[in-house]
């Protein structure tokens, strides 16, 4: 699984035909899927139980047939709700996949432009979410066949989905393109945890990167993640350790080290915070052992 992205820059889908459809289970797969961004369009469709998708600074509680629209370099997380199971699917498609005339400028960029904006949650029932099911189902349905023999039905789709957002889209609001360009800003503080969260990451540097006060930057971070920046930093910390205790045969020592928790004590005590169990119980529970 590696590293959590926060700013993802793979291929989804290929060079000449960016689309993919990925099966996610929680926690089978992943218990969580950090604040991260991307250029591509994202629809989160789930299929059974229970999970959260925070968008921006909202956060949704996803339930069975509910529809999550993620525009382009819109930041995003998926989490395992409590205790709670739960099966999705993350249809990702770059614009481009549209070709570029005159209907993608008139349909298109302005929802890349930010101009043009969409409800991010349709719940089950809803009349997007109704028009919204039967592509999306179909698209789930033939992902095995996506770059073969199903690229007009796959495009079809997507063409129609794109026309069904633009019938339901609305002028963005200044003060609303103001606070998301703002929170733009703190994509430098996420993408400084994750080049560098094994070493000491002061507040105040992470501040003076975004361009913001040290008290400015904590109230924004804190309004975009819900959390302070310390408490991400740890969380996504432990993210980094809990995929080590699965995917490597480091010792614990070693693990806590290499996401830089440098008191052993404290790392386990942050750990059974976060996963309910130490990291030895969470590795050999994940492990079938």
């Amino acid at each position: 699984m590696g590293d959590p992205l926060l700013h993802e820059t793979k291929i989804h889908g290929t060079l000449d035909f960016p689309y993919i459809v990925y099966h996610g289970k929680i926690p089978e797969y992943i218990q969580s899927f950090p604040r991260h961004w991307h250029d591509e369009a994202e629809l989160i469709y789930a299929v059974s139980g229970q999970l959260r998708v925070c968008v921006w600074s909202e956060s949704f509680h996803i339930s069975a047939g509910d529809i999550v629209i993620v525009l382009p370099h819109a930041i995003h997380s998926i989490e395992q709700v409590g205790s709670e199971s739960a099966e999705y699917y993350n249809i990702v498609f770059d614009f481009s996949i549209f070709g570029k005339d005159a209907c993608y400028e008139k349909y298109v960029r302005p929802f890349l432009q930010q101009e043009k904006t969409v409800n991010c949650c349709e719940r089950k029932g809803s009349e997007l979410n109704e028009q919204l099911k039967p592509l999306v189902l179909s698209l789930i349905e033939h992902r095995q066949y996506s770059y073969s023999t199903h690229e007009y039905l796959v495009k079809s789709n997507l063409f129609m989905i794109m026309h069904l957002l633009n019938r339901h889209c609305v002028d963005a609001k200044e003060n609303e393109l103001a606070l998301h360009q703002t929170y733009d800003k703190l994509k430098m503080a996420l993408y400084w945890v994750q080049l560098s969260y094994a070493q000491d990451i002061p507040v105040k540097k992470a501040a003076s990167l975004c361009g913001f006060s040290e008290s400015h930057f904590m109230k924004l971070f804190k309004e975009l993640t819900g959390m302070s920046f310390t408490a991400y930093l740890i969380g996504y910390r432990l993210e980094l350790a809990a995929n080590q205790l699965i995917e490597t045969d480091l010792n614990i020592i070693e693990i806590a080290a290499n996401c830089g928790f440098h008191n052993h004590s404290y790392f386990t005590r942050a750990f059974v915070k976060k996963y309910g169990v130490t990291p030895i119980q969470y590795r050999n529970g994940r492990r079938g052992s």
